[in-house]
Order: C-alpha cells, then sequence, then structure tokens
C-alpha cells in the first residue's frame, strides 16, 4: 500500500518542477508595433515570445544586446498564448503602470505603448502531422526514429498549437504522447511528466480504464473541439511528432 500511495504523489511534484517545452527563438530584423508583431509571428512561426526563466532569458541575449525588442508579455501581464507570466523580469521601477504591452533590453523587461515600433522575436515549436495510419506503438517508433518524439500537451499554448495542426490529419483522431498505466489508473506522457494540463471529452481520461483487453492510450480529435479521448493502443490512426 506504501508504494501505490508513494508513486502518484512522486508524479504530481514532478509537475510544478518540470522544464516548460523548449523552444526556437527567431530575432526579426523589422519595427512593428506589438500588434503587428504578434500577427507576423503566429502566420509565419508560432507566437511572440514567451519567456518562461532565465534560460530563455539568455538564449535571447545569445543574438541581440542593447536593441529594445517586443516579447509576448500584454496587460494583465500574461503572454500572447494566454498562458499566465509566472517568471517575471522586470527592470528598475517596472511596470509603472501606465503601458499596456512589454519589451525587453538585456534581459530585464519594461512596460511600454503597444503602438511604439520595435524589433521583436518570434518562437517555433515544430509540429508534423504524419498521415499515416499507424498503432500507438508504431506512431511512437516512427516519431523517435524519423523526429524526436509523439507530442506532449503541456499548456494551453501546446493545445493551440495541436489545435493548428490537427486539422490537416485524415482520421477522426490524432495519436498523442499520452499513454495509461491501469495499475494505478494514471496517465503519463511518454517524456515521463504527469498530466498537469488537461483537454479531456467528457468521459475520457477521468475513470478507471478496462485495459483487460488492451491498453490505453491518448489521441485528439482532429474535429469539433479537439479534446482528448482514450482509445486502445491497436487503432490504427494519424499521430503529431514533435522536432525539438
Amino acid at each position: 500500500m506504501a508504494h501505490t500511495l508513494y508513486f502518484p504523489l512522486l508524479l504530481i511534484a514532478l509537475c510544478s518542477v518540470s522544464e516548460c517545452v523548449q523552444r526556437q527563438y527567431h530575432f526579426i530584423n523589422e519595427m512593428k508595433t506589438w500588434t503587428d508583431a504578434q500577427r507576423y509571428c503566429r502566420e509565419n512561426y508560432t507566437d511572440l515570445a514567451t519567456v518562461d526563466n532565465m534560460n530563455d532569458t539568455n538564449e535571447l541575449m545569445k543574438s541581440v544586446n542593447d536593441v529594445r525588442l517586443w516579447i509576448g508579455l500584454q496587460r494583465k501581464w500574461q503572454w500572447s498564448s494566454g498562458d499566465p507570466a509566472l517568471f517575471l523580469n522586470w527592470g528598475n521601477k517596472q511596470p509603472d503602470g501606465t503601458d499596456e504591452c512589454a519589451f525587453m533590453r538585456n534581459g530585464e523587461w519594461h512596460d511600454m505603448k503597444c503602438s511604439d515600433t520595435w524589433f521583436f522575436v518570434c518562437y517555433n515549436n515544430k509540429l508534423i502531422v504524419i498521415q499515416q495510419n499507424l498503432s500507438w506503438s508504431e506512431a511512437l517508433r516512427y516519431c523517435r526514429q524519423n523526429h524526436v518524439d509523439l507530442v506532449s500537451v503541456q499548456s494551453v499554448e501546446m493545445q493551440r498549437r495541436v489545435t493548428n495542426v490537427v486539422k490537416l490529419a485524415s482520421t477522426e483522431a490524432v495519436w498523442l504522447g499520452l499513454h495509461n498505466f491501469c495499475s494505478i489508473n494514471t496517465w503519463l506522457w511518454v517524456s515521463g511528466d504527469m498530466v498537469c494540463y488537461q483537454n479531456w471529452a467528457p468521459g475520457n481520461g477521468s475513470r478507471p480504464e478496462n485495459c483487460k483487453l488492451e491498453n490505453r492510450k491518448g489521441a485528439v480529435q482532429s474535429g469539433g473541439d479537439q479534446t482528448w479521448i482514450s482509445l486502445p493502443e491497436s487503432h490504427r490512426l494519424n499521430f503529431i511528432c514533435t522536432n525539438y
């Protein structure tokens, strides 16, 4: 009994310390307003830069110094993706409460009028829909041999990315890197992370799974609300790989 209780508690603890999704940053050598910069990033990459920690800050500073750069932070100080800003790196006496958008200079953030024009940074999380119908295990093997892994959806931001690309699929559902451990009724990502952010369809993901005949894996619906569903692992579906 002690082991049964300890394992889920350990997994829950990992939710708060697991690193955020890695991003590829792209400095854009054009001056735009914050809204125009956001539009440009969403059309050509993923979004305006999200900065979750000092590692992200250091990555941004590798390519530019002493330049004002729009980042994806806006009132009420949340990211362009809609995620809350849990990491903050404001400069002295910032924000001053008069402006609505944020730029970064030498690693520190400052608020500024959104109508001002500055250079900016986009980021990219590349997702690839594979239009082959494979079982979950075959899909996992394909992604790891040809890309990096089956996709893990650990935030609202990543769910939005999945929503954008899953429409390209030819099957009604698409495999995610999500699998169930029936012995403790726990879902995990292939990365080993606990499922902290959830987007299950009603009746899925919350009740004990029946694994007597076959193990259960997670998929996202390609139509409707693009919510997650539990399916037997032998179902043959399209799937989403990551390239980061």
